[in-house]
């Protein structure tokens, strides 16, 4: 499996927030992480990329083994890239410094080199006229399309988004899902945090659904909607469904 996860476990201050997960993801699977607030959702992200150690376990992403203490981590973010909610681009950099600081800082690309490259990704986000505007001169959702043409440009083999849109006005939010799922037809291995239930639904080809810390479902998305097997999942559901009547 391109991304094995063996008893993983992860406390804070001796409170629990991850329980024993053992997980096996595909290459090019877009896995949609979902359930209720504090469920460790946010958490088990960190801990695929390094941000956060777990307490114990085991994580392995296309052969190298996260978790092991002679791992650079450097070396796992180059191919474990990371969407935030809250965009965190350089304020002081223009959109094209923004996406080329990662290619010159972690691959030490030339910086004219990083630039042009850093251009081709913003032309995939659709970004392209706005590469010497700086962040606040930009709309939050074409923030996030930054960031993800940033995370991009390292040419990552798994993308983490954590929660991608949940920071973003209303109508800002499908201009972001749209980008999403363009990488996830291209075939890129996505794991995505979200409360984006259309995206979850029709976009992903997995659902992991967390409560306290634990996966109790992992199934497809047309099994989870329409028949999910817990009552747990169940009452889930029927609150998501009744925010939108």
């Amino acid at each position: 499996m391109f991304i094995q996860v063996n008893n993983l476990n992860k406390s804070f201050h001796n409170e629990p927030v991850l329980k024993n997960i053992h997980v096996s993801i595909g290459e090019g699977e877009t896995v949609a992480i979902i359930g209720p607030s504090g469920a460790g959702k946010s958490t088990f992200l960190r801990t695929l990329n390094g941000l956060e150690k777990p307490t114990s376990g085991e994580i392995i992403i296309d052969g190298m083994a996260v978790t092991s203490l002679d791992t650079d981590l450097q070396k796992v973010r180059e191919k474990v890239g990371m969407v935030f909610q809250q965009f965190n681009l350089f304020k002081h950099m223009t959109v094209i410094d923004n996406v080329a600081y990662g290619l010159i800082r972690v691959k030490n690309v030339p910086k004219e080199e990083a630039r042009s490259r850093a251009l081709t990704y913003l032309d995939r986000v659709g970004l392209k006229d706005k590469a010497n505007r700086y962040p606040h001169e930009l709309s939050g959702g074409e923030k996030q399309r930054v960031a993800i043409a940033r995370t991009l440009a390292v040419e990552p083999k798994v993308i983490l988004f954590d929660e991608p849109t949940s920071s973003l006005d209303p109508e800002m939010v499908k201009e972001v899902l749209v980008v999403m799922k363009s990488l996830a037809q291209a075939g890129y291995t996505i794991l995505v945090v979200t409360h984006e239930m259309g995206f979850a639904r029709y976009v992903a080809n997995r659902i992991l659904f967390m409560v306290k810390g634990e996966i109790i479902e992992d199934t497809t998305p047309d099994v989870f909607f329409t028949q999910p097997q817990t009552e747990r999942a169940k009452a889930f559901l029927d609150q998501i469904l009744d925010r939108y009547l």
